[in-house]
């Protein structure tokens, strides 16, 4: 025990290199006639008793995602590549590994594989699949256009159409909008001039949802047709503003504010009251406040509560202790004297363009004197001029934070600047734009929803649709634990279905993968409270693997070289299996593992020898010996 003696035993194992073998299971790979060259190579790869002495071999099967071989139907309807190699080279990256893939080169989704780094330590051996004649082929490579459209507007779409072949051809793109030719214009191409880029402007005529499809004449010859057309959808929609003036008198600021500006046939005014009901202030997007009092607390309560755009007016007739008290943007300290104040123009006003308004000869706003403190953000459209001395301080003005828009004229009596203007320039167009744009940079504003659904008009495969929806309280705070609905309806056929909506994170989502091609209605239902929201998509009937022509086996040539590895066809895989068993870098490699173990390490036969040496010294001593 004193002396400690070790024990050494050495153990000697072989490692071997890995081979991987990535079979593509796309589609395009039935399409292009190359299914039985994969599995035939697929099958003598991992029965070649060569290789599997040499290497430890493991299968898989890639499309969307990546999975271990168990059968390979060329059934899925994605290619992404760059993600089956991602998967592969964190797996086997850190170790010498050779990897075949059995592919078209084709790739709907992901990165651009060609440019992929993988670690040093693996090589790639594409084998080509399938077809790789090169075809005479005309197609809509992309179509752009905005996703909406606003009414009686024109509305820009850009198309590019590409051609590869050998010869001068003409033809012809067109555009229909909901089955309806809007569009057509006349192409030439050549061995040179393989693409070109066509612009039009379409008219919105109506409100909707709009089917718009791009479609090439393809040639006499052409092989694959599925790609001279492509689909999307736009949606046109009413950009009308609806803005609620609501005043508790009778002035003739109300009128002239209503002319002004429905000078625009997009904005629309309704004159209320302060008892205006909910329903009605659903619909509004910018409200005016003329001359608020207290019989407005309910409107600033629904303002406050949902949100909006506001523009206040300010006179004789405003209640100062209410608006000091029911809003926190302005307060004053009223004088109860009216005094008559004139504009002065700020120039340097940065939020829209205000160089075409000038208020020189305007005539001067009725409004009470007062200690004015503004107490947000804010810029100033017109400082004060009272009796030819100009003050630091807003008549016009807008205030602009994180949590509103708002404008505010500290004066009533506007009617007579619209008269200027019109006697300055025999137009009212100068201040009615002006008044536009102040409407229109207070309407860009949110109103708070409960209910907030998120979707795409147009689904081009439905492995992507999905519907989220968000859903708050009454306190407008996310609710985790709401239950919620999608109902969805087929317009085509009496197809329908009720899916949960499963919170993930922050958002309700319901995935649409199942449904087939076609357009849908649906509505999201909030079961409580009854709070529900619709909307309509289309899935289209297209399979983009359905779009290759043929194997991309130059791009794949240029991967492997990046990677040392080779490029290959099915007829040389007995020059591939040659060149992997010659192939010095992936030599099997004998590692020995030394385990030197102490004799104290070995318990059992210690406590044996402590209690044989105890024995013994029992026995001696019984024995007299000791």
């Amino acid at each position: 025990m004193l002396i400690n003696p070790k024990f050494i035993k050495e153990a000697y194992t072989i490692e071997k290199a890995h081979l991987i073998i990535a079979v593509d299971n796309s589609t395009s790979i039935k399409n292009l006639d190359g299914t039985s060259a994969a599995l035939d190579n697929l099958d003598r790869l991992k029965s070649n008793p060569s290789l599997l002495e040499k290497f430890e071999i493991n299968s898989y099967s890639f499309g969307n995602s990546i999975r271990e071989v168990d059968s390979i139907k060329f059934d899925a309807k994605i290619t992404n590549i760059s993600s089956a190699l991602n998967s592969l080279n964190e797996i086997y990256g850190n170790s010498k590994s050779a990897l075949i893939l059995l592919s078209d080169g084709n790739q709907t989704l992901g990165l651009d594989y060609e440019y992929q780094k993988l670690d040093a330590a693996l090589s790639v051996f594409p084998i080509v699949i399938g077809d790789t004649t090169t075809y005479e082929d005309l197609r809509v490579a992309s179509v752009n256009a905005n996703k909406y459209a606003f009414l009686k507007n024109k509305f820009p779409i850009e198309t590019s159409i590409s051609y590869s072949g050998e010869r001068s051809i003409n033809s012809m793109v067109k555009i229909y909008l909901n089955g309806k030719q809007v569009f057509r214009q006349a192409l030439s191409f050549s061995k040179t001039n393989t693409n070109t880029v066509v612009n039009a402007l379409l008219e919105a005529s109506d409100v909707g949802i709009k089917s718009l499809k791009v479609q090439v004449d393809e040639l006499s010859n052409e092989k694959n047709t599925l790609n001279n057309s492509k689909e999307l959808v736009i949606e046109v929609i009413d950009e009308k503003t609806n803005v609620g003036l609501i005043s508790s008198i009778i002035h003739p600021d109300i009128g002239a504010l209503k002319k002004s500006i429905e000078a625009n046939e997009q904005r629309e005014v309704q004159i209320l009251k302060p008892n205006a009901s909910v329903e009605i202030l659903e619909n509004i997007d910018v409200f005016i406040l003329y001359q608020p009092n207290t019989t407005f607390k309910s409107i600033y309560d629904f303002i406050g509560k949902l949100g909006g755009g506001v523009f206040t007016i300010t006179g004789s007739k405003t209640d100062w202790n209410f608006l000091n008290d029911i809003q926190s943007s302005f307060s004053k300290e009223n004088y109860n004297q009216t005094e008559e104040i004139l504009p002065i123009k700020d120039s340097s006003f940065p939020l829209f363009d205000i160089s075409d308004l000038s208020f020189e000869g305007y005539p001067p706003l009725e409004s009470e004197l007062g200690d004015l403190v503004i107490s947000k953000s804010y810029e100033t459209i017109a400082s004060q001029r009272i009796k030819g001395i100009d003050l630091d301080s807003p008549l016009f003005l807008i205030v602009n934070d994180e949590e509103s828009k708002e404008a505010v004229l500290f004066g009533e009596n506007i009617w007579k600047w619209r008269v200027q203007a019109y006697r300055n320039e025999r137009t009212f167009k100068t201040f009615d734009d002006f008044m536009g744009k102040v409407l229109l940079y207070l309407s860009d504003v949110k109103q708070k929803s409960r209910l907030d659904i998120t979707y795409e008009s147009l689904y081009e495969e439905s492995y992507n649709a999905k519907v989220s929806a968000s859903y708050f309280d009454n306190s407008y705070t996310f609710d985790p634990n709401a239950k919620l609905t999608l109902k969805l309806k087929k317009q085509e056929s009496d197809f329908s279905r009720e899916l949960p909506m499963l919170l993930k994170g922050n958002t309700y989502e319901a995935s649409l993968d199942a449904l087939e091609a076609g357009n849908y209605q649906f509505t999201v239902i909030e079961s409580k409270n009854k709070i529900s929201k619709s909307g309509r998509f289309k899935i289209l009937d297209s399979n983009l693997e359905d779009q290759f022509l043929a194997a991309d086996y130059d791009k794949l040539a240029r991967f492997s070289k990046s990677t040392n590895g080779g490029l290959y066809f099915p007829e040389q895989l007995d020059s591939l299996i040659e060149n992997l068993l010659s192939d010095n870098r992936f030599t099997p490699v004998q590692k020995s593992n030394r385990n030197v173990v102490s004799l104290i390490d070995f318990r059992y036969l210690l406590i044996l020898m402590v209690f044989a040496l105890g024995a013994e010294w029992f026995i001696r001593k019984y024995n007299g010996l000791l």
